[in-house]
């Protein structure tokens, strides 16, 4: 409710709604970040952080909520196909924001959560990390002879230093590896990362993110179908690792306070996969929404609501098993 009331506040053009709920969140990183990421993505415009930051030149907040206003403005103008540039500058302001930021509070893994997101961009990775000189070389590269990807891992072990399992962290490096080497790169990333148990099991959604990306590279564009994707053991094996070691160690009274995003991919997945409709959505209660899985269907050309097309397929499948 205090999330919801600020961001209508933001839209207003009016800041201390924000501000109040940040101060509360105090140094719970976790929180922070989740909830900056909201407040930044639902703001009507992003000049009433520049307002706040005019007005209180020492604020931690400000500065970090600026700081993501000129990333994701940085990232807008590149994929608007602004000239490179316009778009080197862009970054170069969001990359001072990012500093004064973590100047006025280190320990914040915000700041790094968006040099990190700024590596996407068309230029060097390391560009956007305020340590690299003094960095082990090679800065792209990990010991770990099981991730052998080429990424800013620097900064991933920042945000991790800050704060364990970074949920948004984790995704902006798959995220790279999306935009610099495609749908598989991010997906051997996302594998990678849940191959032992993570310090934070949210992070067992990262596959079936990436497995999403897979399939519109793959089917979006309406080639194969969407049971030759989605009814495979990868997905199941994911799906239903999720479901076991990440929501089913949530108690209920807390399903609330978990990502839409994360419940919607997981519950999709889910059904899709094979698992039950009926007892899949009651187990995640009123919170899983038919997205992502929507979008697919639109991709398909199909209008038909989510649940009648992945029951219509599923009933299909089965007669033809049967017939077998």
């Amino acid at each position: 409710m205090d999330l919801r009331a600020a961001i209508e506040d933001l839209k207003l053009g009016r800041y201390r709604a924000a501000r109040d709920l940040l101060v509360r969140t105090g140094p719970n990183w976790p929180l922070r970040t989740r909830r900056s990421q909201l407040l930044a993505a639902g703001a009507g415009e992003g000049g009433v952080f520049k307002t706040w930051l005019e007005e209180e030149s020492g604020s931690a907040d400000a500065s970090m909520m600026w700081a993501r206003v000129l990333t994701r403005a940085a990232l807008a103008a590149h994929r608007s196909g602004t000239n490179t540039g316009l778009v080197a500058r862009a970054a170069g302001l969001a990359r001072q924001a990012c500093m004064r930021a973590m100047a006025l509070r280190p320990e914040c893994p915000v700041a790094w959560v968006c040099l990190l997101q700024l590596t996407q961009l068309p230029f060097d990775p390391y560009h956007f990390d305020p340590q690299w000189r003094s960095r082990p070389v090679p800065w792209d590269r990990l010991r770990d002879p099981t991730m052998p990807l080429r990424g800013p891992w620097p900064l991933l072990e920042e945000i991790n230093r800050r704060d364990p399992g970074n949920r948004e962290g984790h995704h902006r490096m798959r995220e790279f590896f999306l935009h610099r080497g495609g749908p598989s790169a991010a997906m051997n990333y996302s594998a990678w990362v849940v191959a032992s148990q993570p310090i934070n099991l949210e992070l067992d959604l990262l596959p079936l993110y990436s497995l999403l990306d897979v399939y519109t590279a793959r089917h979006g564009n309406g080639h194969g179908s969407v049971l030759q994707f989605w009814q495979t053991a990868q997905v199941a094996h994911y799906a239903c690792q999720a479901r076991d070691r990440w929501f089913a160690s949530v108690p209920p009274v807390h399903h609330g306070w978990l990502s839409l995003l994360d419940l919607n991919h997981l519950a999709h997945a889910l059904v899709a996969c094979g698992e039950d409709a009926r007892a899949v959505f009651e187990a995640m209660g009123p919170y899983a929404t038919p997205e992502p899985w929507q979008t697919i269907n639109r991709s398909l050309g199909r209008s038909y609501d989510w649940t009648t097309e992945f029951l219509r397929i599923r009933s299909a499948t089965l007669r033809e098993h049967l017939r077998g």
